[in-house]
């Protein structure tokens, strides 16, 4: 694997952190920086020590859109040849928990990559937006039916129409947003609720991630039918057998994600 140019990575203990590192445009994406965040992604959902994916920016911007130089000269051949999109949608494929920690500015590709994360902690002060309309197209990597889904027809079309700042409180009230927090303990109540996670039974956390995002786009019964897959599955895990031997001996589980 190909050192990493627009990204920083690193891990804490069971955590591993993608830092966007693009700090002189703000974290515009390009479509390299988009191939290192998802190799980088797929490194750590195959890393066994790995149980938990945060991704961040800088206090000034997560990601402030796409690199408009990059794409200028595009047009639809070319574009549809490219098929840059197909990296995003490995993305969704991701198994263990992504949670990001965004600041400043979260704008249009920016935004799709937050809105892509399982949870997100972001700055009082975090700005999204899509501005793309401004530039005569549109979100094409997930933000028009991602911001739909959360927000619903009616406000999605106000911001996607307009290319408006959301404010952080209405994020957060829209479910976009899991906490704001003041800007200086981002990055670190992210990580505090990052290692709340990783001791958790990874593949409970696994197969729980699988089963709400059944539930967002298919019809209940068959969210009900991989929930209980989902659950009995787990009954053949060593975790589960700790688990609930640690309840009856009254003292803490230790879970190794197998």
């Amino acid at each position: 694997m190909s050192p990493k140019e627009m990204i920083k990575h690193y891990t804490d203990g069971n955590v591993g952190v993608i830092q966007l590192d693009r700090p002189k445009v703000y974290n515009a994406l390009n479509r390299k920086m988009v191939d290192e965040i998802v190799d980088q992604l797929f490194e750590y959902d195959q890393a066994d020590d790995i149980r938990v994916i945060v991704i961040t920016g800088s206090d000034r911007a997560f990601a402030a859109g796409a690199d408009i130089e990059e794409m200028a000269e595009d047009d639809a051949v070319s574009l549809e040849l490219l098929n840059q999109f197909a990296q995003w949608d490995r993305i969704s494929t991701i198994k263990k928990p992504i949670l990001g920690a965004a600041s400043g500015f979260v704008f249009g590709g920016g935004f799709e990559l937050a809105l892509n994360c399982d949870m997100l902690f972001a700055s009082e002060t975090a700005q999204f937006r899509f501005p793309e309309v401004t530039l005569a197209v549109m979100p094409g990597a997930g933000g028009t039916q991602r911001l739909t889904k959360a927000m619903g027809k009616t406000k999605a079309l106000e911001y996607l129409w307009t290319g408006d700042t959301i404010p952080a409180k209405e994020a957060l009230q829209y479910g976009l947003v899991n906490r704001l927090i003041a800007p200086e303990l981002v990055m670190e109540e992210t990580m505090k609720f990052a290692h709340r996670l990783a001791k958790q039974p990874p593949l409970s956390l696994r197969l729980i991630k699988e089963a709400v995002n059944k539930a967002v786009d298919h019809p209940l019964q068959e969210g009900m039918e991989l929930e209980r897959k989902n659950f009995y599955l787990l009954f053949s895990s060593q975790d589960q057998k700790e688990g609930m031997q640690a309840f009856l001996e009254k003292r803490n589980p230790r879970f190794t994600g197998k």
